[in-house]
């Protein structure tokens, strides 16, 4: 089972939302997911980004792999650099 960590879109028209999902990498966009470890809303000045930072660690830790844009909103956040401290 390939475990990916994604954004999954909630909101409506025109306002979306996002919650950041650790989910199974065959499960569609919106559909079943594993864990909820955090939310980001773009529509807000500025973006609105929370993220559980131990659970992101404890899944990137486990395998999990991060789309593009989880990967770049960590980054922000400075988990990246906290998890390739941890790899070392």
């Amino acid at each position: 089972m390939a475990v990916k960590i994604r954004l999954k879109r909630i909101g409506s028209n025109r306002n979306a939302a996002y919650r950041l999902v650790v989910t199974d990498s065959r499960n569609p966009r919106d559909g079943r997911f594993i864990e909820e470890i955090g939310s980001y809303d773009p529509t807000t000045e500025p973006e609105t980004i929370k993220i559980k930072e131990e659970k992101a660690l404890e899944w990137l830790q486990n395998g999990a792999k991060p789309s593009d844009t989880v990967r770049n909103l960590f980054s922000g956040e400075g988990i990246m650099k906290k998890f390739d401290e941890l790899k070392k």
